[in-house]
């Protein structure tokens, strides 16, 4: 019989998305794992393939909640190139950020060899009920059974409160995303916690879709809230936020220190450039993908996977007009 992906795994001691890695994507891998990896393949006579995971020509969904969303779009070109590797076709779903059209993609999606679920809104038991034992890895979402690719953008919010704290700021708002968003508890409660180390006040705006528009309709909220800096739940409402003060006659950073979440490209040419947290979403599609094509060939007991978060600094943060220096 001649040798398994599984086995050449477990006989190198690493997960098989490791060594789906070494013959798939080996600059991704330690040139010491790289190396093990690929004398216990040869070893047991296993030569790799474009599918080195399992079968050639799978048919993988992606299930999102807003393909219009530019980060989405970072994650859905991360899943494509790394289903190349294996000649695998990938079909997307859009949820549009509702619900119902959330199970019923689901649903078609449990059709396929396996899906990728990105950030899904519906409540856990009700996810759980919906998925049971499909073959599928969750993306930027904790669900217990599966796969997870999650983001640790608690140390990324840490270092944005750190950041602005620093430069003197005493009242900090978060501007919330959408209420079914789990990554937006996440936000908002390691915002809090940051806040309240530093004993800073934090005032959360209400909750808005994570647009530009969205943003821009928290504007006159963020501004009439006396806070003088603003993190949002992602790079979107940071746009709509600076877009939406401006409108009234205020300026960033002049007026109001502002703070996004993801790093999409667009942020980094903006004038002022963004202040956002780093999120690697382009590292994040190419394991998910690893993940799901690894468990559909061998299976075993779901992995969880956590990413790290980055501030980036740039010209939307500056001290506030009355800076009171850090004790």
């Amino acid at each position: 019989m001649a040798a398994t992906l599984t086995a050449v795994a477990q006989a190198a001691g690493v997960s098989i998305a490791t060594a789906s890695r070494a013959f798939s994507s080996p600059d991704r891998l330690a040139p010491a794992t790289l190396e093990r990896v690929q004398q216990v393949a040869s070893d047991l006579g296993y030569t790799g393939s474009p599918g080195a995971a399992g079968e050639t020509g799978r048919t993988i969904g992606v299930v999102v909640p807003d393909i219009a969303n530019a980060i989405y779009g970072s994650l859905i070109k991360a899943i494509h190139d790394q289903a190349w590797h294996g000649r695998h076709r990938v079909v997307l779903f859009d949820t549009a950020e509702d619900p119902r059209r959330e199970r019923e993609q689901i649903e078609r999606a449990k059709e396929l060899d396996g899906f990728l679920l990105c950030s899904p809104r519906l409540p856990t038991d009700e996810l759980d009920a919906l998925l049971g034992d499909a073959r599928c890895v969750v993306v930027n979402r904790a669900l217990d059974g599966h796969p997870n690719v999650l983001f640790d953008t608690d140390n990324g919010v840490r270092q944005s409160i750190d950041h602005l704290v620093a430069l003197g700021h005493r009242h900090i708002a978060y501007a919330a995303g959408p209420r079914d968003s789990w990554a937006e508890e996440q936000r908002a409660a390691s915002a809090e916690l940051a806040c309240a180390d530093h004993d800073v006040r934090l005032t959360r705006l209400p909750h808005a879709a994570a647009t530009i528009q969205g943003g821009r309709a928290a504007g006159a909220t963020a501004l009439s809230s006396g806070a003088t800096a603003v993190l949002a739940y992602n790079d979107l409402v940071a746009m709509g936020l600076q877009a939406g003060i401006a409108t009234l006659g205020r300026r960033c950073p002049e007026d109001l220190s502002i703070v996004g979440i993801d790093d999409i490209d667009l942020v980094g040419a903006m004038q002022p450039g963004l202040t956002t947290v780093h999120l690697a979403m382009d590292r994040c599609g190419s394991l998910a993908m690893e993940m799901l094509i690894a468990a559909i060939a061998a299976g075993g007991e779901p992995e969880v996977v956590r990413l790290e978060s980055q501030l980036i600094v740039r010209g939307t943060t500056a001290p506030p007009r009355d800076a009171v220096p850090p004790p």
